[in-house]
């Protein structure tokens, strides 16, 4: 069957007539566009001021009934509250088609509704007021949600609110988010890939759960510059991305620029990946895996200016096992954003407290330490070796705290380390000058063939 004779079948069973435009046209110019039904066939028409929310709605009640989709031409469509049921496909023409929110609680939203498809769209928000949690696109438990090539602007809350959903989201431009650009609560499987986002808020991308459990969402490939920090505080808002108890979560190869605080910020997570990222001009940690975490992996990421490169905190907390490799630090800031606790490190390369393996690392130029290990007791098992510290104060700080674990440091270069290449601290006062000359002066210390000059 050729493709106009599927379009004359799906246009007939949704309008009960057959247009006479249709029967001219040869089937070699029917593009593949045309398995879908013009919006215009339904009375939906571009253009105009008045609010065609109802006319949309019915022809998205039409078109999801017959598992077609519904294609709407250039030009602007006002509406907001539409509500898509499973099937729905909604497809316009790229940077030509523009949904534009005029009031409720979203522009799209759906609930319970599997196979949704959302390509090609502008939805414009026109940074009209929405409620805390709005979004330009709100969906609700759905299993193979699919947003494409879209674009969504000047929301007064988010860009895409995503409430146990599994699927893709990829390919989007979002900007001028007043709050969370792609927000995900409680995944089923979802993949945000190939996104661009600027000018957020408060967070480009956020994965959390309700509770610390599996989530397995793929962050990868996106492009994240400028995300704000319009809410304050000390860390909660202001990254680029942001992972809460969320388990088994890959962040792979994003390019991240301008951040008031973190490029990545793992919060109670578990095996979560953070591979190939590109981080640049960063607030506070570049790359922050804290509180109740286990299970981290920081490889094969570039950092270039923040305050702290890498930091593997709070083993009070609970916070433990990781491996910290291949990766390249530099230009690092000797100060913290306003908020944070101005007693809380900067100009430091890597930080780890427990359990961890830092090996294979390149940092240059830390206004203060270029690994730091430990706070007062806190510190265990960590190994240190094989790497790279170039211009730094101190090369290596370690914690000889009364309490403080074992560690091993062996084989690194630390060269222009002026106030030592290893010093031995006590909650972050320097209690023993350069252990390289005093290697077996504490017990818990395995100091061997490092390179200084």
């Amino acid at each position: 069957m050729d493709l106009d004779r599927r379009r004359l079948i799906a246009v007939s069973a949704l309008t009960g007539a057959v247009p006479s435009s249709m029967l001219a046209t040869p089937a070699a110019a029917a593009p593949l566009s045309s398995l879908g039904v013009d919006a215009n066939m339904l009375g939906v028409r571009a253009g105009g001021g008045a609010d065609q929310t109802r006319m949309l709605q019915a022809a998205i009640d039409r078109t999801a009934g017959a598992r077609v989709p519904l294609m709407l031409g250039p030009g602007d469509y006002r509406a907001g509250d539409l509500r898509l049921p499973a099937g729905t496909q909604l497809i316009g023409v790229r940077g030509a088609t523009r949904l534009i929110f005029t009031t409720g609680n979203a522009l799209i939203a759906a609930t319970g509704a599997d196979h949704i498809t959302l390509a090609c769209l502008t939805l414009d928000g026109g940074n009209k007021p929405m409620p805390a949690d709005g979004g330009l696109v709100v969906v609700n438990q759905s299993r193979d949600l699919r947003i494409t090539d879209c674009e969504f602007v000047g929301s007064s809350r988010c860009g895409i609110v995503l409430n146990q959903v599994a699927g893709a989201v990829t390919g989007n431009t979002v900007t001028g988010v007043a709050d969370v650009a792609i927000y995900s609560l409680d995944a089923r499987g979802l993949t945000i890939q190939g996104n661009t986002i600027r000018d957020a808020g408060n967070t480009g991308i956020l994965v959390m759960r309700s509770i610390k459990g599996d989530d397995g969402t793929l962050i990868v490939d996106n492009r994240i510059e400028k995300v704000a920090n319009r809410s304050g505080g000390s860390g909660q808002y202001g990254n680029a991305i942001n992972v809460f108890r969320a388990g088994n979560v890959v962040v792979r190869g994003n390019h991240i620029k301008g951040a008031a605080f973190s490029a990545i910020r793992a919060n109670t997570t578990s095996n979560i990946q953070i591979i190939g990222n590109l981080a640049t001009d960063l607030g506070e940690v570049a790359i922050y895996s804290e509180f109740a975490y286990d299970g981290t992996v920081i490889a094969n990421n570039t950092v270039d200016g923040a305050a702290i490169g890498i930091s593997l905190a709070n083993f009070n907390e609970g916070g433990r096992l990781a491996v910290v490799q291949g990766n390249l630090i530099r230009n690092l800031k000797p100060k913290r954003p306003e908020g944070t606790d101005p007693n809380d490190g900067a100009g430091i390369g890597i930080f780890a407290e427990a359990d961890t393996a830092i090996t294979g690392n390149v940092i240059e130029n830390a206004p203060k330490i270029g690994i730091c290990l430990g706070w007062g007791p806190y510190q265990r098992d960590v190994s240190v070796t094989g790497n790279v510290v170039r211009n730094a104060p101190h090369g290596i700080s370690v914690s000889v705290a009364k309490g403080a674990g074992d560690v091993v440091i062996a084989s690194n270069v630390i060269a222009a380390a002026p106030r030592g290449a290893i010093v031995g601290t006590d909650f972050g006062k320097t209690v023993a000058a350069d252990l390289v000359n005093e290697p077996t002066r504490f017990a818990h210390l395995q100091i061997s063939g490092n390179r200084v000059r």
